[in-house]
């Protein structure tokens, strides 16, 4: 009989556990282990950056309409390609793009998504297709240069990219001096 009679009261502590901390704590422990990844030593940030992770996402998950949502959602997913969770990350962005559009984050979460299909999963047909996508949606965007950029050296190594960088500069070297001669009077004989 005694059991019976403690069984209910278990039950509401298992519960009562279970929900784990209230918004409020994990809003704090969010912000305390936010001040401390940001400062950390680079070496440090993996285990840091993985705990601030999994507060990211359990609150998104617990508290879905809160304002601090949006801004934890794009934390996570940036905290998430910067830890190399490609999927993760990639998930995180498309929520935020879906659920957020018209947050002025939004664009930078599908440049993001290129990014992360050209240099961490080395899909180059699907990060070409994404910075395209940006680009025609946001051809004004800070990022699109950046983009532009992408697209244009998908998938050369960091020589192939110095070597066209120093022949683009010896072409614009050449091609000012032309102009200097012209502007000057000089012509070439």
């Amino acid at each position: 009989m005694k059991v019976k009679s403690w069984l209910p009261l278990l039950l509401l502590v298992l519960v009562i556990s279970a929900c784990g901390p209230s918004k409020k704590n994990l809003s704090e422990q969010i912000t305390s282990l936010e001040k401390s990844v940001y400062s950390a030593d680079p070496k440090n940030f993996k285990e840091s950056g993985d705990t601030l992770l999994t507060l990211y996402t359990r609150f998104i998950q617990k508290y879905p309409e809160d304002s601090m949502t949006i801004k934890y959602t794009f934390n996570a997913a940036s905290i998430a390609m910067n830890l190399d969770k490609s999927k993760e990350a990639l998930d995180l962005f498309d929520r935020f793009i879906v659920k957020y559009p018209q947050n002025p984050r939004a664009p930078v979460c599908l440049f993001f998504k290129g990014f992360i299909f050209e240099n961490q999963i080395k899909d180059l047909d699907k990060a070409r297709e994404i910075y395209l996508s940006f680009l025609e949606k946001y051809p004004n965007n800070d990022f699109a240069d950046d983009a532009r950029s992408s697209l244009a050296n998908l998938g050369k190594s960091p020589e192939e990219m110095v070597a066209a960088f120093e022949k683009k500069q010896k072409a614009d070297s050449a091609r000012i001096a032309d102009s200097v001669r012209k502007i000057k009077g000089y012509t070439k004989k």
